[in-house]
């Protein structure tokens, strides 16, 4: 294994197109989950200049049943999507919370899934798809996640919590950061380069104002990256030069385009599969929460400083097909002992779609607040993020007292 290095991770704002999309899809989920908990989502939204249209699948008691809206229903739906996009603070020319075009696609889920995915008289409740998940975890950080992603997400937020607050005026919603960092010794010891673009309102791209904006970034970065990383580092900010139509003005935006921001920032393995817009019986979302929360547990406990899981479902089936176990030759014991521990854990219900869901609490409008600044490495609080509590460690310990 390689211990000298150069890696990098990106992020992406609130207000990047791809991520105005996820958080409308979460909005939708958390709508349909307040209503009924049981019921399926599968929603993608479109974005782009003065429009926002959805499209999928749903089925939801009270809401839509038997092929029609309850009344109230759409406007309700509606009203959801542009209070998301106020909330991220869009109010531009050519991307108005108030004076976008809605389209609403939405339309019942395909009797064909149902059958495979519903619990049925001595039937389990299936997988919501076939697929292969990953989680990861590595001490790099407190959060147990990468530094370079880790570092990545902290700019942005820094930096749209200023906007929001009026800190900074002069930023707009739309913004991407990436950091890279040299590692010795599998540890990273110097951020080389850290890249900043963020939409910023008119002048802000040359004299005294861009003078501001670099400096304004340049402390948000120190203020993130500890000084000792940051002795030789080349910024990047704004490097094409003005950056003031952004947003799905200036790029289209789809749910589950930024997939690799949302996870492991390219540090570890992906299976493929978005998470935003999909209720948690789809696999692609609670495997790849289980299996981060299982991840982060062997950290947690002391038995790996990385370590990588896979799970994988096929559609309509319960039980998992395999469960693969890989310390990255850090662990203090074997991977299959590992492997073997948490099969053994009765309470994470054999890892099926419905134990994943009990054991987590997934059947709960909390989604939202995944939907920008990554899915992991978020601090859990009451129903939110509970697949970033360490509440295993004792019980992986125990498999090896």
């Amino acid at each position: 294994m390689r211990s000298d290095y150069l890696f990098t991770s990106e992020s992406v704002s609130e207000g990047h197109p791809d991520k105005v999309s996820d958080q409308i899809s979460d909005a939708i989920v958390d709508l349909f989950l307040s209503k009924d908990p049981e019921a399926r989502i599968a929603c993608e939204t479109l974005t782009t200049t003065q429009l926002v249209v959805l499209a999928g699948e749903i089925r939801c008691k009270g809401v839509y049943e038997d092929g029609a809206w309850a009344p109230g229903a759409q406007e309700e739906i509606e009203k959801t999507v542009r209070d998301t996009v106020k909330r991220i603070g869009y109010e531009q020319d050519g991307f108005h919370w108030e004076k976008l075009e809605f389209i609403n696609r939405l339309h019942g889920q395909s009797a064909h899934i149902a059958q495979g995915v519903d619990a049925a008289d001595n039937k389990d409740e299936g997988a919501g798809d076939q697929g292969i998940m990953f989680g990861y975890a590595t001490d790099e950080t407190p959060d147990l996640m990468p530094a370079t992603l880790y570092y990545s997400h902290k700019i942005l937020e820094r930096m749209a919590a200023d906007r929001h607050s009026g800190a900074a005026p002069f930023l707009e919603p739309d913004a991407k950061s990436q950091v890279t960092l040299r590692y010795e010794g599998s540890l990273p010891v110097a951020a080389t380069a850290v890249v900043v673009s963020t939409q910023h309102v008119p002048g802000y791209d040359e004299g005294d104002k861009e003078a501001e904006l670099h400096a304004y970034v340049k402390r948000v970065i120190a203020d993130v990256i500890p000084p000792v990383l940051l002795r030789e580092t080349v910024y990047y900010i704004n490097p094409t030069g003005s950056f003031e139509i952004g947003g799905p003005d200036g790029d289209a935006g789809l749910t589950g385009r930024k997939i690799i921001v949302d996870t492991y920032g390219g540090a570890s393995p992906h299976g493929g599969g978005a998470f935003s817009g999909k209720d948690p019986t789809k696999v692609d979302r609670s495997a790849a929460y289980i299996t981060r929360y299982l991840a982060k547990n062997v950290v947690a406990a002391g038995l790996a400083t990385r370590c990588t899981i896979q799970i994988a479902y096929a559609i309509g089936v319960s039980e998992p097909l395999s469960l693969y176990v890989d310390t990255h030759e850090t662990g203090t014991v074997g991977d299959d002992k590992i492997e073997a521990a948490i099969k053994g854990i009765a309470k994470l219900g054999g890892l099926t779609p419905r134990g994943i869901r009990t054991h987590l609490g997934l059947n709960k409008p909390i989604y939202q607040p995944t939907a920008a600044y990554g899915h992991f490495g978020r601090k859990p609080e009451g129903d939110f993020f509970p697949w970033e509590r360490t509440d295993l460690v004792d019980d992986l310990k125990a498999a090896f007292a």
